[in-house]
């Protein structure tokens, strides 16, 4: 990720990243561009290069923000209507250390608003469209991070991780994504959607660069008092012995392909010596429920800032406080965005805590345990991120049941903090991508980066590893 070899200035890298960002414009990546601010950044690195400056460990090197971080470089959207004209007055600590290297913000990319969603079709600027086939759906909320770098405009991108958000549309575009431990990357300057599940991580097309991104990150932060200490550039090496498979996972709700290229992954790593571990992991069927108990509570109190009053849209058509409050907020927020507050709000109010909040709770502590027993017995854990290849765009969008129903098997590892990482694995008989995830225990991440990076595809080797 260097220019320091002066082999390619950042000006030409920047330039051929915007070029592409334009070539590809019909699959509704980019929510906005910042030419004039790239090109000018990538002139000021090539500069210190000339003189012998020293410059970072990601000097020229061209990104997607996903736009639910706080840049002061353009406007901040989370793709909704809301805070479309809303300028940030400050930079998210990862977009600040990511740029203290000399990383550069091409543009700001796509995302179900406010990141509510599995497909990026509940975003104010449209659906984005998958990599491989323009008729199926990039995954969700991260889908404009992970066509971007699918389609080789930028080498990496940032996205976040709420209950699958890196990982789905990861794996529905052949790339790699991780979900790091929760804490591992400091959360301020994001925009918050279930401030206990979120997670900032990465999506690129290779393990390596991932792992460098993650240590230019990873470390406590005293703008967010969830940031645990550094300890992944500390993590000593260790290889995997056991592979986990959990199956209750293994059911026929998971497509025919997904389910062999999982049994294939777990037949190649036995023969390469592995023990191969059968899991019994039944509380992780009621951890959708719990997610969508969990998640919209707390987004009811997350959304609650957006009035009109302090920031963001304000309706024209309001004449008092009420309807600059309800027209606002009617008018601005999606239908999901409105659908989880609803929600939120029911299962938190008087007389339906304890049933409902409470309990998912306790559900939670019993999904923590779960994971914390699973890996006494095994190293890491193998298994589907999402139950269906890339579906078709406007097949679930109005179905919300059957579009949760995508998170099954992804929003386990946000309810028990541990990492995951998303690695292209296969095709269908369509050639649409396949992506498995690898689990690991809680600051396992760099690790299972590595693992992961071993038994997946290569990016540009169609046949794989």
């Amino acid at each position: 990720m260097q220019i320091a070899s002066k082999d390619v200035s950042a000006v030409d890298m920047v330039r051929a990243a915007l070029d592409k960002a334009k070539k590809y414009a019909d699959y509704n990546i980019f929510i906005s561009l910042s030419e004039d601010a790239a090109l000018n950044r990538a002139k000021e690195i090539d500069e210190k290069i000339a003189k012998g400056e020293k410059v970072g460990r990601l000097a020229g090197v061209p990104y997607a923000c996903k736009d639910n971080f706080l840049s002061k470089q353009g406007a901040t959207t989370a793709a909704s209507k809301i805070l479309e004209p809303l300028k940030a007055p400050l930079n998210a600590t990862a977009i600040e250390k990511l740029e203290a290297e000399g990383a550069i913000m091409i543009g700001r990319v796509n995302l179900d608003a406010f990141a509510h969603g599995s497909s990026t079709e509940n975003s104010y600027f449209g659906v984005t469209k998958n990599s491989t086939d323009m008729e199926r759906v990039a995954g969700g909320s991260s889908g404009g991070s992970a066509v971007a770098v699918a389609l080789d405009i930028v080498p990496f991108a940032t996205g976040t991780d709420t209950g699958g958000s890196i990982r789905q549309p990861a794996s529905f575009n052949g790339v790699y994504g991780i979900k790091p431990t929760y804490g591992t990357i400091s959360r301020y300057g994001v925009v918050a959607m279930a401030s206990s599940l979120d997670c900032v991580g990465f999506l690129a097309r290779n393990t390596e660069d991932l792992n460098l991104l993650m240590e230019i990150c990873a470390g406590q932060d005293p703008k967010d008092l969830t940031t645990l200490p550094d300890y992944y550039t500390k993590t000593e090496k260790k290889e995997p012995k056991k592979i986990g498979v959990i199956k209750d996972f293994d059911s026929d709700a998971i497509d025919p392909a997904i389910r062999e290229v999982l049994r294939q992954k777990l037949s190649e790593l036995k023969s390469d010596g592995y023990d191969i571990v059968d899991l019994e992991m039944p509380i992780l069927k009621y951890a959708l429920a719990v997610y969508y108990i969990i998640c919209p509570a707390e987004v009811a109190s997350n959304l609650s800032r957006y009035d009109g009053i302090r920031y963001g849209y304000r309706s024209e058509d309001a004449k008092n406080l009420d309807e600059i409050f309800g027209e606002s907020r009617s008018d601005g927020y999606m239908k999901e965005n409105k659908r989880r507050i609803m929600v939120g709000n029911f299962v938190l109010s008087s007389g339906f805590y304890d049933a409902y909040y409470l309990k998912a709770m306790k559900a939670r502590t019993l999904i923590i345990q779960a994971f914390d027993d699973a890996f006494k017995k095994c190293d890491y854990i193998l298994a589907p991120v999402s139950p269906n290849p890339a579906f078709r765009i406007g097949e679930k969008v109005n179905d919300p049941v059957a579009m949760y129903m995508e998170d099954i098997l992804s929003v386990t590892l946000n309810l028990a903090g541990v990492p995951g990482v998303a690695l292209p694995v296969g095709k269908t008989d369509s050639g649409l991508p396949l992506g498995l995830q690898l689990i690991g225990p809680r600051r396992s991440d760099k690790n299972l980066l590595d693992f992961a990076g071993k038994i997946g595809f290569k990016i540009d080797d169609k046949e794989g590893k």
